[in-house]
Parts: C-alpha cells; sequence; structure tokens
C-alpha cells in the first residue's frame, strides 16, 4: 500500500465509526448551536452590529465545539487496545494522523453547513465585500483548529485531565489563527478591509503547524 492508501484506510474506518454513534457531530452541532441562539437573545442583531461580531461569535462557537470531538477522536483508540495496534502497524504514523485529521476536519465541516444558513437568519447576514472568499476562509480556519487539535489531544491522551488539557494547550496556539479567522470574515462581511493579510497568514500558519504535525507525531504515538 503506499502513503495515501493508509491515509485513506484511516479516513475510512473513522468516517465508518462515527456514522454509528454520531456521538461527535451531533455534540459539536447541539454545542454550536446553543452558542448562536445564546448570543442571538444577548445582542440586537442589527445589519451594521451583526456584520462586526458574527466573525468573533461564529469561530469561537466551532472553536469551542471542535474541542467536544477533538477529546473523543483518539478515545475510540484505547478501547479494545487500539492504540498499541497501531504503534506495531506497518502504516506510517504520520498517515494515521492525517486520516484523523481529515476526519475531524469532515465532521467540523459538516457541523458548518448546517450551521451557516442557520447563521444567516438569525444575525441578518450578507457580506459586503467580497463573500467568494470565505469558500477560502471556513477551510482554512477549520484546518488550523482540527490539525492543531488532533496533535495536541493525542499528546494529552495519556493524561488524567486530558479533557481539560487540551483548551488549555490549543486555545493560546491557535491565537494567531484565531485572529486571522476573525479579522478575514468580519473584513469580507462588512467589506471595510482588505482581508488578504488574513488570509495570507492563515495559509502560513497552516503550513508550518501541519508539517511540525506530521513530523513529530510518531515520537507522540510511540511515547510512553
Amino acid at each position: 500500500m503506499n502513503y495515501f492508501s493508509h491515509v485513506l484506510g484511516h479516513l475510512r474506518k473513522d468516517l465508518r465509526l462515527e456514522w454509528r454513534s454520531r456521538d461527535s457531530i451531533n455534540g459539536m452541532l447541539f454545542f454550536a448551536l446553543l452558542v448562536v441562539i445564546v448570543f442571538s437573545l444577548a445582542f440586537d442583531p442589527t445589519a451594521a452590529v451583526s456584520r462586526q461580531i458574527a466573525g468573533g461569535i461564529l469561530w469561537v462557537a466551532l472553536l469551542f465545539a471542535s474541542v467536544t470531538a477533538l477529546n473523543q477522536a483518539w478515545t475510540r483508540e484505547l478501547r479494545n487496545r487500539v492504540m498499541d495496534a497501531q504503534r506495531m502497524s506497518p502504516s506510517p504514523a504520520s498517515a494515521l494522523f492525517l486520516g484523523k485529521a481529515l476526519a475531524n476536519f469532515l465532521f467540523v465541516a459538516l457541523v458548518e453547513a448546517v450551521l451557516a444558513p442557520l447563521f444567516i437568519v438569525f444575525y441578518n447576514l450578507h457580506a459586503l465585500g467580497q463573500g467568494w472568499l470565505l469558500l477560502a476562509v471556513m477551510p482554512l480556519g477549520t484546518w488550523a483548529l482540527v490539525c492543531n487539535g488532533t496533535f495536541f489531544a493525542a499528546l494529552g491522551l495519556r493524561t488524567r485531565n486530558r479533557e481539560l488539557l487540551l483548551p488549555l494547550v490549543l486555545f493560546p496556539i491557535s491565537m494567531p489563527a484565531l485572529l486571522g479567522m476573525v479579522q478575514a470574515t468580519t473584513a469580507i462581511l462588512t467589506g471595510e478591509f482588505d482581508p488578504g493579510q488574513w488570509i495570507r497568514l492563515l495559509i502560513a500558519y497552516n503550513i508550518a503547524f501541519t508539517t511540525i504535525c506530521l513530523l513529530l507525531f510518531e515520537t507522540i504515538l510511540n511515547a510512553e
């Protein structure tokens, strides 16, 4: 098998498990909807105000919601000593990480697809800038969250308080990406400034941290 066959095998396994249980998607969707509804009740979503705050609310909702899925992503591998089997497998460790990260990316993207129309309705949104750029910002921002989140969830897998450790590590490291996501989304919705520099920041952030995670994951997988 070549490298991408290994990645695809891990991806199919995670998608099949999630299809059977739907634990991650249901948890993320409930939490994200709750945040959006609470903020829509807390603020008067007039057209001007909603465009200023919508980017921050959207990404904060997705950030906190994705943590619930990321915490469960590796917990499944502990059952029936699957993680030990992964260590002895001839499959590259980075292929396991990439398959898991892609699965988490698809789960979060599905939640975004459900959330987007509701978000537009609740906050009365339409983009004043180049709306098509959201097709770049959303996947770039989502990958920034799930790539680091998948890596650090594996790093804290053997700790006693792994549910608490993940947000404590992930949130500070994700701050540059989170700033880029919020600023780029706000720029597109308001049309007040150019989102190009923030999109370039997201691209550079994703390249750097994806490379680091792929290179270091074998050490994390084989650590005792």
